[in-house]
């Protein structure tokens, strides 16, 4: 049997195509090329930048420090670039991003204000038909979804969106053009992550701000400042064993692990060691105290109600503050806001906080919002109403795999996802950062490079013995299901109703999508499935006439 790869029609034809020019994409084109293979990326932007090309709202930075949030794949680009502060905020990191993109010559191979629409597997031939909407078809014996697990906005569905006279906004989808809202009166729809970092930046312009909140949010201060020359020269002097340990840790930050119960130590060693966290201005750093945060419900709520007494302590009015401390959900089971002066802003005279789950609201109006107490005039209205999140950017595309199943169809009852890189049935369709991968519980840039590099290897594995096709095997997929599932129920995850499970989405199936056993053992678990021939995949040759 001839096991030479069989060549690919000449006419609009590549390697391989990937979906999105963010973070993933464009580092994904970068190994792809080192490979040889011609690559196509199409981004639906009109510019690069993937999450930090949309979101551009205000306050909008990155919760996890600059100086580890970045590539670490060049020695060279970690000397080279200076980050101004120690948490970035978005034109920064989109800056930073343009350099990657023009210091590794990556823009010529990116289509811009391109959506992909559809991909459907040509059994015959072993390739993906990829389609988009601008009418364009081109085929791929690969693609990679790089399209982001945090990149389709939720829709609000609140009635009489069309009929307010005022400005709308989407923190996922925010303007290029700079918005005022001075003198103006302004409402803010969520109190997620987005909103948490816009609502203070917004309160310092409006006129009035009315905050409307369904689920308060457990938000830990940033204390962020520029960062001293020195501290930038220590890092860099240390990058190279720096990043190693990133590679090899939990979650791709690097720390040392709590080894005492947070039930075994009195009130007032516990409460010093959580004072010292909420200094620390690190997203992670309460979770970092002791060993069963996540895991015992006494011993999360003692940290819960830590920080339900910092929100009493800063809040000047005792029902806000309570309107403003989560009680229905453990600690960081639904992902924590890192803010710069979010709860300070309720003290100021013309915010005000609308508690949506005793006064829900009925309608947008021409004027404003009705709620079931009454209306509020308005001139502008922000929605920081989330996404649907791991799955969404996948299930947006009419993905066509064997048999014509859609991947819609085999996910109707929650995504099976082996290793979270490939779906039975979909051939040579991988995904990075997407459903049952570590993805949003770690360090995002950390994460996508070891999938980026995990596909790319795999990729030069098929190449390098002449072979056309890998799939996940249906077994170790459902066996790999079940194990994300097992691992989340040792957790307080599946306590809250939050977009980790789709509970935010209406219809959508429930179940942790995320796999919460760190990413250094699920580097483990993919290095190992390599080592081996790639077992849980079937690979295979096809002989051509």
């Amino acid at each position: 049997m001839d096991t030479t790869p069989a060549p690919l029609p000449a006419a609009h034809a590549v390697d391989a195509v990937i979906v999105g020019a963010g973070l993933s994409g464009l580092y994904q084109l970068h190994q792809l090329r080192e490979l040889g293979l011609t690559t196509a990326v199409f981004e639906a932007g009109d510019d690069i930048g993937g999450t930090w090309y949309w979101n551009r709202y205000p306050g909008a930075r990155c919760d996890v420090e600059s100086m580890s949030y970045s590539y670490s794949f060049s020695p060279e680009l970690d000397q080279e670039w200076e980050w101004s502060e120690r948490y970035a905020s978005q034109p920064e990191i989109l800056r930073y991003i343009h350099h990657v993109a023009d210091r590794f010559d990556l823009r010529r191979d990116v289509t811009l204000s391109t959506r992909v629409t559809r991909a459907a597997y040509d059994e015959d031939r072993h390739v993906w038909q990829v389609s988009t909407d601008t009418g364009r078809t081109i085929t791929a014996r690969f693609i990679v979804m790089a399209s982001g697990c945090m990149s389709v906005p939720k829709d609000p569905g609140i009635p009489g969106a069309d009929s307010f006279t005022g400005a709308i906004y989407y923190t996922a989808r925010w303007p290029r053009e700079e918005v005022s809202f001075t003198g103006k009166r302004v409402a803010v729809i969520g109190t997620g992550c987005s909103g948490v970092q816009a609502i203070p930046v917004i309160a310092e312009e409006a006129a009035a701000l009315a905050v409307f909140q369904r689920t308060p949010a457990y938000a830990l201060p940033a204390h962020n400042r520029p960062l001293r020359g020195t501290e930038t020269a220590e890092l860099k002097a240390r990058y190279p064993e720096f990043r190693r340990a990133q590679r090899l840790s939990r979650g791709g930050t690097v720390f040392e692990p709590p080894t005492r119960s947070a039930l075994e130590v009195g009130v007032a060693e516990r409460t010093a060691t959580y004072e010292t966290a909420w200094g620390s201005g690190l997203l992670s750093g309460l979770l970092r105290t002791y060993t069963d945060i996540l895991t015992d419900e006494k011993a999360n709520e003692t940290v819960a109600e830590f920080v339900r007494s910092k929100i009493r302590s800063i809040v000047t009015d005792p029902a806000t503050a309570e309107l403003l401390s989560p009680r229905t959900f453990p600690f960081a089971t639904k992902r924590p806001c890192l803010d710069t002066g979010y709860y300070a802003t309720y003290n100021q005279p013309h915010v005000t906080l609308v508690d949506l789950r005793t006064t829900p609201i009925e309608t947008i109006t021409p004027r404003g919002i009705r709620t079931s107490e009454g209306e509020h005039a308005l001139d502008a209205i922000v929605f920081a109403t989330g996404f649907d999140a791991l799955t969404g950017s996948q299930l947006a595309i009419d993905i066509v795999g064997k048999g014509g199943v859609t991947l819609r169809e085999k996910w109707a009852d929650g995504p099976r996802h082996h290793l979270g890189l490939v779906s039975a049935g979909f051939p040579n369709l991988f995904t990075v950062l997407g459903p049952l991968s570590p993805s949003v519980l770690t360090n995002i840039a950390v994460s996508l490079e070891q999938q980026v590099e995990w596909i790319t290897d795999c990729i030069a594995h098929l190449r390098r013995n002449g072979l056309t096709e890998i799939d996940a095997a249906p077994a170790a997929e459902a066996d790999w299901t079940a194990q994300v599932a097992e691992i989340a129920a040792r957790t307080l995850y599946p306590a809250a109703a939050s977009w980790y499970t789709g509970a935010n989405i209406p219809g959508k199936p429930r179940g942790f999508l995320v796999y919460a056993g760190g990413l250094d053992r699920y580097r483990g678990e993919c290095d190992a499935a390599a080592r081996s021939g790639y077992s849980g995949f079937v690979l295979s040759a096809t002989s051509f006439s």
